[in-house]
């Protein structure tokens, strides 16, 4: 990746940049702090990863979608001059292209797995950097213990530059200050936000642990100087769609939530409980990959959802359907759109239907309720 970035004149060199890793809620995270940006009137660019319907979601500046008018001769030129790059390092080469020729004044960059050998760990020096929460995900990469993991994240840590820590566990925890100390790292905990009252104020982002994730962002808005004002206006105006996503329809109310690990399935159900939902009213398409841990997701999201219907998203080798109807009860249906159709016969135009379990599922389901286009299936 550096040895790319150096044959094209070194593009990740051209803005600063705030540099978010985290197994949840590093998305959310740098969706707000972008907006914090934004508000504050700064030119920003915002590379995320994966995106719902259409690639361009990847790659916004001054909080829209890339263009396709200039997102595909950027691609062109990517692909012909590092042929040899992965789809994720082609897509971050292109990113970060993008926001160097679009004079980005500051980038929110996400990471796109682990950190330490994540593409997009090629940035040098950024401002700020952040670690949402650690849990259990991707282990054939990054390890089986949250000491691992955390440890992978922690790659991202640059010496001098200030690290804001989320709500960790003990083992996670001393794994990264550990390393911020021998990085002579500045520490910053969330948690010292807690009683911050612009987490009492208006939010754009549904859900009790969107309050963790807001935590974080009022703590990179405060390293980066931004007046208390934008970082108000950043929480309130942020979006970020397939999170805890409510969706009204002449059909009826759907819940979006990209929860595609135990980790973001606990959220999820967190916050179904402050509905005080009657579970006879609720539906639940559920689809995962089978390289997920769908059987504790399903533990966590079963009880709130008397009708079940289970599917086979796009992407990896899913989990079988049959084989989670018959562990978990319900029903199962051989594509999105009909197992979206066969939850809502279920619990009426009143009921609600819950969508989650993967990225991939969120994503199409999205385009079907909402009509938008969407890109060729590229499972990474």
């Amino acid at each position: 990746m550096s040895e790319a970035c150096a044959r094209f004149g070194h593009p990740e060199r051209a803005f600063r940049a705030v540099h978010v890793a985290g197994t949840n809620g590093k998305g959310s995270v740098s969706a707000m702090i972008a907006t914090m940006l934004h508000a504050e009137g700064k030119r920003v660019g915002l590379y995320t990863s994966p995106h719902l319907c259409r690639f361009a979601e990847r790659i916004r500046i001054a909080n829209e979608p890339i263009d396709d008018a200039l997102l595909v001769p950027l691609l062109e030129e990517v692909l012909e001059g590092a042929p040899e790059l992965t789809f994720f390092e082609a897509a971050t080469l292109t990113a970060f292209l993008a926001f160097a020729r679009a004079g980005v004044e500051v980038a929110v960059v996400e990471v796109g797995l682990g950190g330490r050998l994540d593409a997009t760990n090629v940035i040098p020096s950024p401002l700020a950097t952040a670690i949402t929460r650690i849990a259990i995900d991707h282990v054939a990469q990054l390890g089986d213990s949250i000491a691992s993991i955390a440890r992978e994240k922690a790659g991202i840590l640059k010496p001098g530059v200030p690290v804001v820590l989320g709500p960790l566990q003990d083992e996670a925890r001393t794994e990264i200050i550990d390393i911020a100390h021998k990085a002579r790292t500045q520490v910053i905990f969330a948690e010292n936000e807690a009683e911050n009252p612009l987490l009492d104020g208006s939010m754009g982002l549904d859900g009790p642990h969107q309050r963790d994730n807001a935590a974080i962002a009022i703590a990179l808005g405060k390293l980066l100087g931004l007046r208390e004002t934008s970082i108000a206006r950043g929480l309130r105006e942020v979006r970020w769609p397939g999170r805890l996503e409510t969706l009204s329809t002449p059909e009826g109310t759907y819940l979006l939530d990209a929860a595609h690990n135990p980790d973001g399935a606990s959220s999820l159900a967190r916050a179904l409980r402050t509905r005080d939902l009657d579970s006879k009213r609720v539906a639940l398409v559920f689809g995962a990959m089978a390289d997920k841990d769908y059987p504790a997701m399903l533990d966590l999201l079963v009880p709130f959802a008397e009708h079940r219907v289970y599917v086979a998203p796009q992407g990896r080798t899913p989990a079988d359907p049959q084989a989670l109807a018959t562990t978990f009860g319900g029903i199962t249906a051989d594509s999105v759109q009909r197992g979206i159709e066969l939850a809502r016969n279920a619990v009426g135009p009143e009921g609600l239907v819950v969508i989650a379990g993967s990225i991939f599922l969120v994503g199409e389901a999205r385009s079907l309720l909402l009509g938008i286009p969407r890109d060729p299936l590229i499972a990474l």
